[in-house]
């Protein structure tokens, strides 16, 4: 098994819960994603635990980088939760499994205002049998560096 794991970190100008609110509310993510893949979140609300799942219409003709897949739905299993610390969730299509790789953003107070913020991509957890039956990509490191400086602007109000 392969382990492709990316991470970018940056400094925000934000305390860890106001961050913390915005990563665990789906309806955020759209104007989080630095793919410009996710369209909207589907009948999303806040999630509060682990198994907790939000649907996403996504749309991947921005990438064009799977021919023939454009639009879709993704179901998100959230795997690990740690109020005003960590958000991880395992990707799979609505009716199916997660497929094994991981989205996560971790946070890590630097003083009273500011907060570290790590947005990492995990695709380690994919079969090596799966990857010869289908073409996993690699989210580029600037796909995840985008959607820290989006969630940067949208945690201090800068748009």
């Amino acid at each position: 098994m392969t382990t492709d794991r990316h991470s970018t970190s940056r400094r925000v100008n934000a305390t860890p819960a106001a961050i913390f609110a915005l990563l665990t509310d789906p309806a955020s993510h759209a104007a989080i994603d630095g793919s410009g893949m996710v369209e909207a979140a589907i009948d999303a609300r806040p999630v509060a635990a682990v198994g907790d799942t939000f649907d996403m219409d996504m749309d991947r003709t921005p990438i064009g980088d799977i021919p023939g897949m454009v639009k879709y739905k993704v179901r998100n299993h959230v795997t690990r939760l740690e109020p005003d610390r960590l958000i991880e969730w395992a990707t799979g299509g609505i009716g199916t499994p997660p497929v094994g790789h991981l989205y996560g953003w971790q946070l890590e107070a630097v003083g009273d205002t500011e907060t570290e913020v790590t947005h990492y991509c995990d695709w380690s957890g994919i079969s090596d049998e799966a990857r010869k039956r289908i073409p996993w990509p690699v989210v580029p490191l600037s796909m995840l560096e985008q959607s820290v400086a989006n969630l940067g602007q949208l945690a201090t109000g800068a748009a």
